[in-house]
């Protein structure tokens, strides 16, 4: 027999999963920051910052996506 997740504990593994993906895009964009500072390839940086900021966007437009859904 199959259990199914509480509303409460299907946002609480949401909130998880998303907060990692969060991190994974700040870390991007930190990196794509810091190959921008000290110089090594502006273009490469400059690149990695807007992936990063791409893959925040995505992630924001998920969630809210499913916080409508879920209500």
């Amino acid at each position: 027999m199959k259990r199914h997740l509480t509303k409460q504990e299907e946002f609480e593994i949401m909130k998880l999963v998303l907060d990692k993906f969060l991190w994974l895009g700040t870390g991007i964009i930190a990196y794509g920051f810091w190959k921008i500072i000290t110089g090594t390839s502006m273009g490469w940086g400059f690149s990695i910052l807007v992936a990063g900021a791409i893959l925040l966007i995505l992630f924001a437009y998920i969630l809210i996506r499913e916080y409508e859904f879920m209500r």
